[in-house]
Parts: structure tokens; sequence; C-alpha cells
């Protein structure tokens, strides 16, 4: 039986992972399920899947939470707070983590679970963007196994040999990140001029949280997925390449150096990256229909336009520029987001937040979480600084 904790439970890659797990009550069980502030959701997931312990992020809704759970009938501990999270993913209640915990909140819980030795289901990207040296060493430290849930990373790590080797061992020549293009693909700056967050938050193809359907808008998302892929395969930026799309049906791709292309394709369904994940190296029913290829439309690959969608150029810049750039970006762009889903922030501007950040704040080396997080901090000022300006 595996033990399995869901941080970030209420969200769509908990939703999807619950539904994984239920499918296989002999094999998986919840035990350990965290929230942000959703109480009511938090308790209902509770009752549903009796876990051991239930995490609320805010501690001021820790006696709701318990009052909720006390009505339903649920026996397990209650906790809250920040520490309660990471000590929830390092302990012996679970032995896999998913950590779904969007933005920079889930790192210190995902490195709690990277360094206590857990099978680590990546789904919060952040985490590696922000901090992928220091989350590295902890899965080295802790002797864990790192998965990537991320569909496109997912499907690299299931066309890599051993998942994850050292490229140019291995005879690979390029990662190829697919990526939809987001709702407004083809579309000119010119015609982004007035996007609203409702509209940024349709995607095509995806039903996802508000934050990250945004950023797959801009394409940021895919930037940060960039940065994740060097992380997480040891890929320089000159040997990592974004395609979009429109159809998602091909996830990722890897070219070797003798000409070969592996591609992973599906459709877009997460349970399937998540299913993967928690039975690697087996396999194991996800609830996916299976891909029907003759019905499909023609699959359609192009460049992305970086002149309009300039947050996924701006990675690439963060990822070359090393040190912590990338966290720079992250924190920026949170920022930026934030004010743009409260309508403080026209569309196009997130890019130039994030930009004039950049600017400000040059590269530093990673040293370790205490560092990391004063300039995640220093970051987030600039950004506010420079929305105050723009006002």
């Amino acid at each position: 039986m595996q033990n399995v904790a869901i941080l970030g439970a209420t969200g769509s890659i908990g939703g999807s992972t619950l539904d994984v797990i239920a499918r296989h009550p002999q094999r998986f069980r919840a035990t350990v399920l965290s929230a942000h502030r959703q109480v009511e959701a938090l308790a209902a997931l509770c009752a549903q899947h009796r876990p051991e312990l239930a995490v609320i992020a805010d501690p001021a809704l820790e006696g709701e939470l318990a009052r909720r759970l006390r009505a339903a009938g649920v026996r397990c501990e209650v906790a809250s707070g920040h520490d309660a999270l990471a000590a929830a993913a390092a302990s012996p209640l679970c032995d896999t983590v998913v950590a779904a915990i969007v933005g920079a909140a889930g790192l210190d819980s995902t490195l709690a679970a990277a360094g206590a030795g857990k099978r680590l289901l990546l789904a919060n990207k952040e985490s590696i963007v922000m901090a992928g040296p220091l989350l590295l060493q902890a899965m080295e430290a802790g002797g864990g196994v790192l998965i990537p849930v991320d569909s496109e990373h997912n499907a690299i790590f299931q066309c890599l040999p051993g998942g994850r080797p050292h490229l140019g061992r291995s005879g690979v020549r390029k990662l190829i990140l697919t990526a939809s293009g987001g709702p407004f693909r083809g579309r000119s700056r010119e015609q982004l001029g007035a996007i609203s967050p409702e509209q940024a938050c349709k995607h095509p193809n995806w039903v996802m949280g508000r934050k990250i359907s945004v950023d797959s808008a801009t394409l940021m998302n895919k930037g940060l997925e960039v940065i994740e892929a060097h992380h997480l395969f040891g890929a320089p930026a000159d040997a990592i390449e974004v395609l979009v799309h429109p159809q998602s049906l091909v996830h990722s791709m890897v070219e070797y150096v003798d000409g070969s292309v592996l591609a992973q394709l599906g459709n877009p369904d997460m349970r399937t990256a998540i299913a993967h994940a928690l039975a690697w190296p087996e396999r194991v029913e996800a609830g996916v229909p299976a891909l029907n290829l003759a019905a499909c439309a023609p699959l359609q690959f192009e460049p992305p336009d970086l002149a309009t969608f300039r947050c996924l150029a701006l990675a690439f810049q963060a990822l070359r520029a090393g040190g912590d750039a990338p966290a720079i970006l992250n924190a920026a762009n949170e920022v930026a987001v934030e004010a743009f889903l409260a309508g403080a922030l026209p569309f196009l501007s997130i890019a130039d937040v994030v930009e004039a950040v950049l600017a400000e704040l040059p590269a530093q080396p990673v040293v370790d979480v205490p560092t990391l997080g004063q300039r995640d901090r220093l970051a987030r000022e600039a950004a506010r600084r420079v929305l105050r300006n723009a006002c």
C-alpha cells in the first residue's frame, strides 16, 4: 500500500490525483490532505477519503476545519500553518508526496519531502524554478525519487532512457516542450490590449486554476517549464525547444543524435501523468479514454511568437542568466498576475513588470533557502513598486 500526501488537495491536480487513487484502493491511500483556505472543500474530501491528517495553511481556519470534521464524523488529526505543511510532507504518515501547492508557497514543503527521502511527485513547478539546485541537493541527500507530474515533463521522463540521464551521455540532442498556445494563439499585440481576466482564464484544452491559466495565456507557464526541464534533466537552454501544438495531444518530445524523435501522446487529461507517476515503473488504469488518432484533427506544430508573448523569452533570458534569476522572474510574475487578475494591470504589461524587475535585480548565486527567500521578497517589493509607478 502506497500512502500518499496530497499538498494542494482542493486544486485541479489534487482532484485528479484523488480520482486516480480512488480507482486503486488496494494500491494507494490518501493519508494526508491539505488546502490553503478552502475549509469546506477540504472537509468534504476528508469525509470521502478518510486521511489520517488534514492541514489548512491558514491558521485562523484550523478551528473551523476541526468543527466541520467532527460534524461529519471524520476522525483525523488537524494541523495548520506553513510549518505544519512541511512537517506533514516529511512525516511517516506518507511515503509519497504530491507537491501541488501553487506558487512559491509550496517551496518549503517540497524541500521537506525531498530531504525526507519521499517519492516526490512534483506538480509545483515554482519550487524547482526558484530553487532547482537546492531541491536536487535535498533529493540526493534524502535518497528519494523525483517524478515530474507536469504533463510535458512527465512525457519527457517517459521518452528518456532511465528517466533522468545526463543528456550528453545518452545520445539526446534536444528536449522539445509542446505548448497549446493558450487562448490567444495567433493574436497580435494589438488584439491583446484589452484582454480581461475572464478571457485569459478560458484555456481551450485544460481546466486549471486562475493563476496557471493566466501563465498559460502569456506563455510564462511554458517559460517556467523550460527552466524546470533544465533542472530535471540537466539540459542547457540551447538544448530545450518550445513548439506550439494547439491540439495538446503530443505532450512533449525528445530528439536523439541519430535523428530519432520520441513523443508521448495522449488525451489532454492530467490523470495520465499522475497515474504514471504514482505507479512508476509500472502502469495502472487512469480513467482516461484511449486516444483515437484516426478521429483526431491533423496535428499542428509552429514556433512560438516571442515578440507577442514576451514572457517565454524572458524565461529563457532568466535561465541563461543563471543563479537566482529564475526565482526573481517567478516572484515578479506572481505579483504581476495577481494585479492583472484584480483588474489593476493590463494583460500585456505582465511582461513589462517582469522585465523591469529582472533588470533591477541582477542574478546572484543560489546559496540557501533564507537567502532565496530574501531575494524573493525583494523581487516582490520591486514588482509592486513598478506597479505603483505605472498607475
